[in-house]
C-alpha cells in the first residue's frame, strides 16, 4: 500500500516539462483546460496520498490504535519507515494548509479593496476608471464583472491601443479565467511540483485573451503593441490587484508579443500526444492514490478483525 502512495507524490514533478510543451503545442484555450484539469487531479491525488500516510502513522501509535478498535497490528512496513513518512506527510499538509490560508486571506483583502475602489469610481458599462497616476488595468471578477483601468494607464496608450486592452480584459471575464487561476493556485499550494503548472496556466490564460483581443479588434500587431506598451507602463508601478484578477501586462510579455506578431500556424501532430501524456499522468496518479487508499482501508478492516487477508 505505502509504495503506491508515493506515486501521486512524485508524478506532479513529471508534469512540469509537459506543461511547458503544452503551451507550445496546444491552442491557448485547449492548453488552459488541459493544464487545469491535470493540476486538479494531481493535487487531489497527492493530498489523498498524504492523508493516507498520516493515518497509517497515527494508527501505529498504541493510543490511537486502541481508539480505532484495532485488535491486530496494522499490516504495514516497519515503523522505522512508516512513522517518519507519516511525520513528513503531516508536516507537508500543515505547511500547505497554512500557506493556502495566508494566501486566501490576502486575496480576500485585495478583492475587497479592488471592489470598493471600483464602486467608488466612474463607470461606463463594465469599464471602471480609477483616478490614479499609477498605470494599471485588470479584469475584476464578481457581480458584475468589471474592467478596472487607471487614468495613468489611459494616458500611456493611444485610443486604438486602449480598445485592444479593453478587449483583452473583457476576454478574461468572458472566459471566466479567474476560475482557472484559482484552481491552479489551489493545486500549487497542495504540491510544490505543480507551481510550474500554475505558471503555465497563467500564461495560457493570457495567451487565450491575447488571441480573443486580436480577433475582436481585427489587428494582431495593434494588440501586440498595446500589450507591450501596457507592460512597459506598469513595469515600475506596484499593483494591489488580486492574484487571480488577470491583467494584460502580466506574464512573459515578450513571448506573448512574439506569438501575436507571428501568423497563426497549424498545430503540430504532437499536440494530441502532449494532452494524452498529461491525461495519463493525472490518471495514473489518481488510480495509484485511489488504490492505495482502498488498500489502506482494507488493512484497517483486517486489523479490526472485520475482514480477512
Amino acid at each position: 500500500m505505502t509504495p503506491l502512495l508515493l506515486i501521486p507524490l512524485l508524478l506532479p514533478f513529471a508534469a512540469r516539462p509537459l506543461a511547458a510543451r503544452a503551451l507550445d503545442r496546444l491552442a491557448p484555450v485547449a492548453a488552459l483546460w488541459t493544464l487545469v484539469i491535470a493540476a486538479i487531479v494531481l493535487a487531489g491525488a497527492s493530498v489523498s496520498a498524504l492523508g493516507a500516510l498520516v493515518l497509517t502513522g497515527l494508527l501505529e501509535l498504541p493510543v490511537l490504535a486502541e481508539f480505532g478498535e484495532l485488535v491486530h497490528p496494522l499490516p504495514t512496513p516497519s515503523e522505522a519507515f512508516v512513522l517518519p513518512a507519516a511525520a513528513a506527510a503531516a508536516g507537508a499538509l500543515t505547511v500547505s494548509a497554512w500557506t493556502l490560508l495566508r494566501w486566501a486571506l490576502r486575496q480576500i483583502r485585495a478583492v475587497r479593496t479592488a471592489r470598493r475602489q471600483a464602486d467608488c469610481s466612474g463607470t461606463a458599462g463594465d469599464l471602471c476608471v480609477v483616478d490614479s497616476p499609477l498605470p494599471d488595468a485588470y479584469a475584476l471578477p464578481g457581480r458584475p464583472h468589471r474592467i478596472v483601468v487607471t487614468t495613468g494607464m489611459l494616458r500611456s496608450l493611444a485610443p486604438a491601443e486602449r480598445q485592444a486592452l479593453f478587449a483583452h480584459e473583457r476576454a478574461h471575464n468572458a472566459g471566466g479565467h479567474y476560475r482557472f487561476l484559482l484552481a491552479a493556485e489551489l493545486a500549487a499550494h497542495c504540491h510544490p511540483g505543480l507551481r510550474r503548472v500554475r505558471d503555465a496556466v497563467r500564461l495560457a490564460a493570457e495567451r487565450a485573451a491575447d488571441e480573443a483581443a486580436a480577433t475582436a479588434v481585427g489587428d494582431r500587431r495593434l494588440t501586440a503593441r498595446a500589450i507591450a506598451r501596457a507592460a512597459l507602463a506598469t513595469r515600475a508601478s506596484p499593483s494591489a490587484r488580486p492574484d487571480f484578477a488577470s491583467a494584460a501586462a502580466t506574464g512573459p510579455v515578450p513571448l506573448r508579443v512574439a506569438a501575436l506578431l507571428s501568423p497563426p500556424a497549424p498545430r503540430p501532430r504532437t499536440a494530441c500526444w502532449i494532452a494524452l501524456l498529461l491525461a495519463a499522468c493525472a490518471a495514473v496518479s489518481a488510480c495509484a492514490a485511489a488504490t492505495g487508499v482502498i488498500a489502506f482501508h482494507h488493512e484497517v478492516e483486517i486489523a479490526q478483525g472485520e475482514a480477512r487477508r
